[in-house]
């Protein structure tokens, strides 16, 4: 007879699975196969969260295809997150007057998003990934217009780039550049859930990365920078910096820069705006196929009076 209490064992034998094997550190390490001027493909959407004022999903193509794979396990990483927004909602009756609205930003990593397993609390990282994140979406949010309100910005990253230093690499390489393409992920990801829940802004922010690399020949006069780095395809970073960057105001709301750029910060700034520019018009596309889906705009006549993209 079978016991309902508990689960049975199956009435056949079994066989222990077996795994493939990680790939070394050499092994995972790529060159880069794009210019220097190239971003990674940008696959951005609106509307995925119908419990959420706004949301919006973020995914970047891997540096390696997968149809190259030999393994199962994931020889790189690519940034594949979620964003939702919560408001603007009324703050209760206790709370003090407020003639602006209060946002608050949160970033958490899944206990899966990276090959060393996060924790369920928030670490120091992530919370400071969470105060750029604010800094860079108060310059576009018209806050006056919601006095006593709240509004809540959750980011969930699924899967995040690799940071840790492997065997490969050069004593002088960067690090912490995975953490600059997060960030300008959640920018990017957050202006589009933003706008997706309706909230009055004075522009699309997008979020860009650029990086400084030393040169490949010792004789070299100077460095190359290069758009969208990924830390599986370069060990030999220099500077890495990455913006928010409002395009039709010709404004920057968030600068975060790491390394020794030297007499070229300027330079270097200057890219990453590029990089900027660049996803912008994946983010103003994305926002406009968000309208027409929930309006039932043509995409001609309405999206455009609809939503604000220039």
């Amino acid at each position: 007879m079978t016991d309902r209490r508990r689960t049975n064992a199956p009435p056949g034998g079994t066989t222990a699975p077996v795994f493939t094997s990680t790939p070394t550190a050499i092994e995972t390490k790529s060159s880069r196969s794009r210019g220097p001027n190239d971003l990674r493909k940008i696959f951005l959407r609106t509307g995925l969260v119908p419990s959420a004022s706004g949301s919006s999903y973020l995914e970047l193509q891997p540096s390696i295809p997968q149809d190259n794979m030999t393994t199962f396990s994931s020889r790189t990483s690519s940034l594949k997150l979620t964003c939702t927004v919560h408001g603007p909602r009324p703050l209760p009756r206790t709370a003090p007057f407020s003639p602006n609205l209060l946002l608050s930003t949160h970033v958490k990593f899944a206990p899966f998003a990276s090959k060393q397993r996060r924790g369920y609390l928030r670490d120091s990282a992530e919370r400071d990934l969470g105060v750029h994140l604010e800094t860079a979406l108060r310059g576009i949010i018209i806050g006056e217009r919601f006095p006593k309100s709240a509004c809540e910005v959750v980011i969930t990253v699924l899967e995040g780039e690799e940071n840790a230093p492997t065997a490969g690499e050069r004593k002088q390489s960067l690090g912490g550049v995975g953490m600059m393409n997060v960030l300008a992920g959640c920018i990017t990801a957050a202006s589009a859930a933003i706008v997706d829940a309706g909230i009055d802004c004075v522009d699309l922010v997008s979020g860009g990365v650029a990086a400084s690399t030393f040169a490949d020949d010792e004789t070299a006069e100077k460095d190359i920078s290069v758009l969208d780095p990924c830390p599986d395809e370069h060990d030999n970073l220099r500077a890495a910096c990455v913006v928010g960057y409002l395009q039709s105001r010709d404004e920057v709301t968030e600068l975060w820069m790491k390394g020794d750029a030297g007499a070229d910060a300027e330079s270097l700034i200057d890219r990453a705006v590029e990089a900027a520019v660049l996803s912008r018009t994946v983010l103003a596309d994305a926002v406009k196929e968000g309208a027409e889906a929930k309006f039932g705009l043509s995409s001609t006549a309405g999206a455009a009076d609809a939503v604000m993209t220039e």
